[in-house]
């Protein structure tokens, strides 16, 4: 007789060694959706859903953005910027097509490239307060473009963050 015919009748069915299929899938989908809710919610990947608006479109329907964290994407306007030591915050207007929006800024460091006389664009993320301010807890300048940059030069203004020339050599 061959081996699987040698048992008694008292012995039970030698049973396989591991998890069925279905098992081993429900404990690897739990897993991946354990670490897609610690992406969601435990990290700061709730910033990547958050509202992205121009200043125009956030101050047409001011209501629909009550409470919501939100980006705001608007020029500075010259002039504008404040800034406080005791406690620190920086206060500025971003505008686009005659709307304007006060921002305050409860930190005491922003980008370099934050400055005035640059006619630079800002997006500011954070919440529109009652008040009609917009609380902003990031602020992103950004630079113009190579093209604009090229504009600007030819239209004899000076050009953020470029090189200083060189100085003339003089020949003896």
């Amino acid at each position: 007789m061959d081996e699987t015919t040698s048992r008694t009748p008292s012995e039970p069915e030698p049973t396989p060694r591991g998890l069925p299929g279905w098992t081993k899938g429900a404990i690897v989908f739990a897993a991946l959706a354990g670490v897609v809710a610690f992406l969601l919610f435990g990290t700061d990947a709730q910033s990547a859903f958050v509202y992205s608006k121009t200043v125009t479109e956030l101050l047409s329907s001011p209501q629909a953005h009550a409470g919501r964290r939100v980006r705001v994407e608007g020029e500075l306007r010259e002039g504008s910027i404040r800034f406080r030591r005791e406690p620190c915050e920086w206060r500025f207007v971003i505008h686009e097509k005659g709307r304007e929006l006060p921002v305050s800024f409860p930190q005491c460091v922003v980008p370099d490239t934050f400055r005035d006389g640059r006619g630079i664009t800002v997006t500011v993320q954070g919440r529109l307060q009652s008040d009609g301010t917009f609380l902003a807890t990031e602020v992103v300048p950004r630079c113009p473009s190579k093209y604009e940059m090229e504009q600007r030069r030819r239209a004899g203004e000076p050009i953020p963050h470029a090189p200083a020339p060189p100085a003339p050599v003089e020949s003896t």
